[in-house]
């Protein structure tokens, strides 16, 4: 245990690589689930936990933890399955999503495994839209499942996605900016947040669900054009996503002199672990952590009203 402990910390070597490290993790029984570790502060022996009145049913209490208290969520519970039942002999995952910290509470931690993001692939057709899969990998002929946490900390704590009066009052006429964007993430709640918090903007919005598929829209739009910027103003994207992830996607469309042009800003709850030097590496414009629909639609305004 003490090997996974020292081991969880910033890979930054891994970033434009098109490269994680999981760290593997089981709930009930013998199925793996993994979090990148670039989400992960540390993992603990299970605290003595404090509950508190009215807390959410998935809460199983709070943890007082370096000066800072920390709710932990029965992940376990949070996606369906029977809660984690011995507590004193478990383990929290303290990790931070869109400007948050929290700890997720799992039966047992395993190891950490370095991985291409080619590797990782969607969840599988047919399994429903209410999976909380964002990603599925195979390791030594076992299925590890990627959970999407963005999905269970909204089902917790819904996101603001409406941007303040303040700000729609000071958007740029639609006349003045381009309208078509593309949104790429690999989360359906995360596309859902960006696009209510963009509807103020009046934009065209192009879905894609990874890299892969981005690119290859791109790639196929541009292929009678001279450039990007007689289709697109703009392009949002997560940084973690399977089969190609954002780093990897933002260094191709630089790397493609028709697509060169295209402003990038990338989205992510990499909010805590963020190397703003692999931004100026890839050749990306902005860097935005999620979630503040007022940071993003001013953005997105900006940098379309310059396109």
């Amino acid at each position: 245990m003490a090997s996974i402990l020292d081991s969880v910390n910033q890979r930054t070597q891994l970033v434009g690589q098109n490269r994680l490290e999981l760290l593997l993790f089981r709930l009930n029984g013998r199925q793996t689930f993994g979090i990148n570790v670039f989400k992960v502060r540390e993992v603990l022996q299970c605290p003595k936990l404090t509950l508190l009145p009215r807390l959410n049913s998935l809460i199983r209490g709070v943890a007082h933890i370096r000066g800072q208290t920390i709710s932990v969520i029965d992940l376990s519970a949070a996606i369906g399955g029977r809660p984690v039942q011995d507590t004193e002999n478990s383990f929290i995952i303290i990790s931070e999503y869109n400007r948050s910290v929290q700890g997720f509470l799992v039966a047992g931690v395993e190891r950490i495994v370095n991985l291409n993001w080619d590797s990782v692939l969607p969840p599988p057709q047919g399994s429903g839209k209410s999976n909380y899969l964002t990603a599925v990998t195979e390791l030594n002929n076992e299925l590890v499942e990627i959970l999407d946490v963005e999905k269970i900390l909204d089902e917790i704590t819904p996101a603001k996605t409406d941007i303040s009066d303040d700000v729609a009052a000071n958007l740029s006429p639609i006349t003045e900016r381009k309208r078509r964007i593309m949104v790429v993430d690999d989360s359906a709640v995360a596309r859902k947040q960006i696009v209510r918090a963009l509807e103020p903007l009046g934009l065209e919005i192009e879905l894609a669900k990874d890299g892969l598929e981005a690119l290859r829209r791109l790639e196929e739009l541009v292929k009678d054009k001279e450039d990007i910027d007689e289709v697109f103003g703009g392009i949002i994207s997560d940084i973690e996503m399977p089969e190609m992830d954002g780093y990897t996607l933002t260094a191709s469309i630089r790397d493609n002199p028709k697509l060169t042009s295209l402003k990038v800003i990338l989205h992510t709850s990499l909010s805590g672990v963020f190397n703003q030097a692999m931004v100026k590496k890839v050749g990306a414009d902005d860097f935005i952590a999620k979630f503040n629909p007022d940071e993003l639609a001013g953005a997105i305004d900006r940098y379309l009203k310059e396109a």
